[in-house]
């Protein structure tokens, strides 16, 4: 019997508005970081990139404190530390660099599309790894949106993968990893997780370019680079985060491939680079994918078994746990959901990790 709690908007919101605002703000991150390595080394940039976010994400949560505000949102824990670990390392460190590198060699329009292949590598990653279930839909849109990088790296007889493009596939892969490594962690405080995530990862970076002798950017630069990066990265990442607890990796990774449309419209408006035919065909075969990901709709009778977590969450039809005492909403705190079955449509979330025939 279908659950009257999740109409088709409830079933959209909000994790997809949240996926697209990080899409948005990500997808202006490749065209200004283009701008910046003009004047900026790309190792350099990476780092104040994230190191921006971080700072400024740490501001926020000061905000947040000094006003007295109680958080909803479960908090890091030691266990957290190995995984977060690695988070870092995939996420703030390679894929930044990599992604520098690659807009180095190549332009900010072919870069952005490129980037495309995030979503492509964090759905395989989860339906490979992960086991998060991949419908048809999703798979021909996956299709298409290789095709269309195909297109993108095709010079004369076949497809050209140089040295840019190699550069922004290889961070691409490093994101697909830290975007399923980060769903284990989609229940604790996003901004937490950004914060930490780009102060550590930041700080490696200048650090490093530093010791190859490379200076810091003048302030005009630095302070540019860093707004840059607390919207491009902070903020797009915890949007992100939040969109990780909604609609599962492989969905948030095809919703968050309108990012990369986003840097190449504003790489041809703003730098003013050759609309091509090559670009747009590219353009039009992943606008088809991320078309049959927008419009997939999944929906069965299902089972949840006894799960027991902690996260950020309202008394939905999903929990419906007693309290001691008034309930003000959202808030968090280890709680247990009993055995349900129902059927309604739904993403592979928190509590929908279920495996299908």
């Amino acid at each position: 019997m279908a659950d009257p709690h999740h109409s088709i908007s409830q079933r959209l919101y909000p994790g997809v508005p949240l996926a697209l605002g990080a899409a948005i703000l990500f997808g202006a991150t490749a065209p200004l970081s283009k701008i910046m390595l003009a004047s900026i080394e790309p190792q350099m940039l990476a780092g104040v990139l994230y190191a921006g976010a971080g700072v400024g994400l740490a501001i926020l949560q000061l905000v947040r404190g000094a006003s007295g505000r109680v958080s909803s949102e479960a908090p890091l824990r030691r266990a957290d530390v190995p995984l977060l670990a690695l988070i870092i390392v995939s996420g703030g460190m390679l894929g930044p660099l990599l992604l520098m590198l690659g807009l180095n060699h190549t332009s900010a329009a072919s870069g952005s599309l490129l980037l495309n292949l995030e979503g492509l590598a964090t759905m395989a990653i989860a339906w490979l790894f992960y086991r998060e279930n991949v419908d048809r839909k999703l798979l021909v849109g996956a299709a298409a949106i290789l095709l269309g990088a195909v297109a993108l790296s095709w010079q004369g007889r076949g497809p050209v993968l140089d040295l840019g493009a190699l550069f922004i596939a290889l961070a691409c892969l490093a994101w697909g990893i830290d975007n399923n490594l980060t769903r284990k962690l989609s229940g604790s405080d996003p901004v937490q997780l950004a914060l930490v995530k780009g102060l550590v990862a930041g700080a490696v970076n200048i650090a490093i370019a530093l010791i190859r002798g490379e200076n810091l950017p003048p302030l005009s630069g630095l302070g540019a680079s860093a707004l840059i990066g607390f919207f491009g990265i902070g903020a797009s990442l915890v949007l992100f985060i939040l969109a990780l607890r909604h609609l599962g990796t492989a969905r948030t990774g095809a919703y968050f491939s309108l990012a990369p449309f986003i840097g190449a419209a504003l790489a041809v408006a703003v730098l003013h680079e050759n609309l091509s035919l090559q670009l747009l065909l590219a353009g039009g075969l992943m606008a088809i994918g991320l078309w049959l990901h927008l419009s997939e709709n999944h929906a069965h009778v299902h089972m949840h078994e006894t799960l027991a977590h902690e996260h950020s969450h309202s008394h939905d039809a999903h929990h419906q746990h007693g309290h001691d005492g008034p309930i003000i909403e959202p808030h968090t705190h280890w709680h247990t959901h009993e055995p349900m079955q129902h059927s309604h449509a739904h993403y592979p979330d928190l509590h929908h990790r279920h495996s299908h025939d």
